[in-house]
């Protein structure tokens, strides 16, 4: 799903909502700039659905396929994500273990931020494994208490 969307500026949906939303029927989706938030994703309802569709399905068949070989996404990981090569062996197994369980869960309510947070949070930990200077800091435990903790302002 890494395909690159088209990109318009949000203010041409506005200003021509019918040919901007023509331009579906060549596209699998439309990226909707904007200046002063996030940009947004226009697709037909239908496009959402069948894509949906295909993630629970992959979710469902990845979760069958690991019951009866536990050991086969731990061996495909490194190949989908180079960066697992840089966990231990447990933490790879965890992590896959957390993958498979947490990719089946957001399946079931058609929600897959879940998914993306995990992946994130292993790959940092991955970033973590892969420097041996800020793994060495981050591991050695610390006796002392480093005092009160400023507040964050609001900005």
């Amino acid at each position: 799903m890494s395909m690159p969307l088209e990109s318009v500026p949000f203010s041409e949906l506005l200003r021509q909502p019918a040919e901007t939303a023509e331009r579906l029927a060549r596209a699998r989706a439309l990226r909707l700039r904007r200046r002063d938030a996030a940009d947004l994703v226009l697709m037909s309802a239908d496009r959402a659905e069948a894509e949906g569709e295909v993630v629970d399905l992959t979710a469902r068949l990845l979760a069958s396929l690991v019951r009866r070989d536990p050991g086969l996404v731990r061996e495909a990981l490194p190949t989908v994500l180079p960066w697992v090569r840089f966990l231990s062996p447990a933490d790879a197994q965890q992590m896959a273990g957390e993958f498979i369980a947490t990719a089946e869960a957001a399946a079931a309510v058609g929600n897959t931020a879940a998914v993306s947070q995990l992946l994130t949070e292993w790959r940092h930990t991955a970033e973590i494994h892969a420097d041996p200077d800020l793994h060495r800091v981050l591991a050695t435990p610390s006796a002392d208490d480093f005092g009160p903790v400023t507040r964050p302002t609001d900005e």
